[in-house]
């Protein structure tokens, strides 16, 4: 089975500053990956190289068996791709951040129709058709109308969600897409997660929400300072970790 995301050797550099050392990661499709770690240690940098947003100092990132951001020629050289050939690659991917990110004069419905209509080229009809659709599978069928000042932060990032699952994506990347969410509305946004994932959606999610880690993933990667200390299925790394690294950490989030 080609894995949905094959990173090799990862590195990533900011200046002087090594956030990514070497990381390797394999998820499978239809697999969901958490990536946990304290602040600093990565994790979102590896997200975010995950659909080019953040460009590789080094190794490789392949989506779906496909070289991200290059292609390689008969003497194994990399040549870097068009940005055009870079954007319909992210277009497979779906991104959800901690801040919603949403066009505060555009409606929820408008908010999920805009990039089909801009990137996919679908008609107005279309697209509204699939938004309509895909807010009433978040629960918001009744908030369609509605800005998003008029929205709770829980409803906002329901439509985030709505808004990448309309494009289609073959990948569903989370970054810690309730740290900024009051602890009142985390559910309402970890329970759309839950549906994706019992639908077989392949998701990396980045997040301290240890339960849900331990309800949903099939993969759990613990990383600090840019490195993977342990990975293994959840009731191996959440349960019984075997890093002093890892055990340290969950003693201070559980």
């Amino acid at each position: 089975m080609t894995p949905m995301v094959d990173v090799r050797a990862a590195h990533k550099m900011f200046g002087d500053l090594h956030v990514l050392r070497g990381v390797d990661l394999v998820v499978q499709p239809g697999e969901v990956c958490v990536v946990l770690g304290p602040s600093g240690s990565g994790k979102s940098t590896l997200l975010r190289c995950l659909n080019e947003l953040e460009q590789l100092t080094g190794g490789s990132v392949r989506i779906d068996g496909e070289l991200l951001g290059y292609r390689e020629d008969e003497a194994g050289t990399l040549h870097r791709l068009h940005p055009s050939d870079i954007a319909k690659q992210r277009s497979r991917i779906g991104m959800v951040f901690q801040r919603f990110h949403l066009f505060p004069h555009m409606t929820a419905l408008e908010n999920v129709m805009e990039a089909q209509i801009q990137v996919l080229k679908r008609s107005k009809a279309q697209a509204k058709a699939k938004s309509v659709e895909l807010l009433e599978r978040v629960g918001l069928g009744d908030r369609m109308d509605h800005y998003p000042a008029q929205l709770s932060g829980g409803q906002q990032q329901r439509v985030a969600i709505a808004r990448a699952l309309a494009m289609d994506p073959e990948l569903m990347l989370f970054d810690e897409p309730t740290s900024a969410l009051d602890p009142e509305l985390v559910g309402e946004v970890l329970a759309v997660m839950k549906d994706l994932a019992a639908g077989g959606m392949t998701m990396v999610v980045v997040t301290h929400e240890i339960g849900f880690a331990r309800e949903v993933a099939d993969h759990v990667v613990f990383m600090d300072e840019g490195v993977v200390v342990e990975e293994g299925p959840a009731a191996q790394v959440i349960d019984g970790p075997t890093q002093d690294r890892t055990r340290d950490f969950l003693a201070h989030v559980l």
